[in-house]
């Protein structure tokens, strides 16, 4: 499959240009990548809505608003990031997204029937630059660290150790944290030190340890 910008997907980048996103890479691919073909039948007619939308096992695709608001932080970066860990790959919506705009892209996923879908899209997509796991998220992936950015597509109570100790020296997680109210934090490693910066309000499933076969 050739991917390439869709009149719907034009207009899904413009009104995420009007919510504030500002990263034109970001809004190309966005407007470049076919959300349909992340999203069950039944709800392809919602797909460039700026909504989250199930997509069964009893998680969602992200709103596309926050998934290229959490793309963007990574491009912020002072040091351009080439290795991204991505926990949570869900339908691969974002995942594809990322692997339009970075060198190396690793992702895990927990519920095993997900990523073999996603992995199966990748391919469609010709997006060959992602490696995938079937695991813990909590966990991260240890033999593939350090990465220069991490992104979480789930919201964590606290935040998970193992993924900040996976960051590299000039490292940047991205993660939601909380329960019944949660928010959007930015996450830099610096001199050794984390410095944590609140972004805004969002809303996520739960990140759950462990696998599901």
């Amino acid at each position: 499959m050739i991917i390439k910008n869709t009149r719907k997907g034009s207009q899904l980048a413009a009104l995420l240009q009007k919510e504030g996103i500002r990263n034109t890479r970001v809004l190309e691919v966005i407007a470049a990548t076919p959300r349909e073909f992340f999203v069950p039948d039944a709800l392809k007619h919602k797909a460039y809505e700026n909504t989250a939308l199930p997509i069964g096992q009893g998680q969602t695709i992200s709103q596309p608003y926050t998934v290229a608001k959490m793309t963007e932080l990574l491009l912020e970066q002072d040091v351009q990031p080439t290795s991204i860990l991505e926990i949570g790959t869900g339908s691969g919506y974002q995942t594809a997204i990322l692997a339009q705009l970075f060198q190396s892209v690793f992702s895990v996923e927990r519920i095993k029937a997900l990523q073999f879908q996603a992995k199966r899209r990748m391919n469609q997509l010709d997006l060959h630059n992602v490696k995938m796991k079937h695991g813990d998220g909590w966990q991260g992936w240890q033999s593939k660290a350090p990465f220069d950015a991490i992104i979480v597509t789930a919201a964590a109570e606290n935040l998970p150790e193992a993924l900040t100790l996976q960051l590299s020296s000039h490292g940047r997680l991205v993660v939601p944290l909380g329960k019944s109210t949660q928010q959007l934090f930015c996450i830099d490693q610096h001199q050794g030190q984390l410095v944590q910066k609140t972004i805004e309000s969002v809303k996520f499933v739960p990140l759950i340890a462990g696998a599901l076969s």
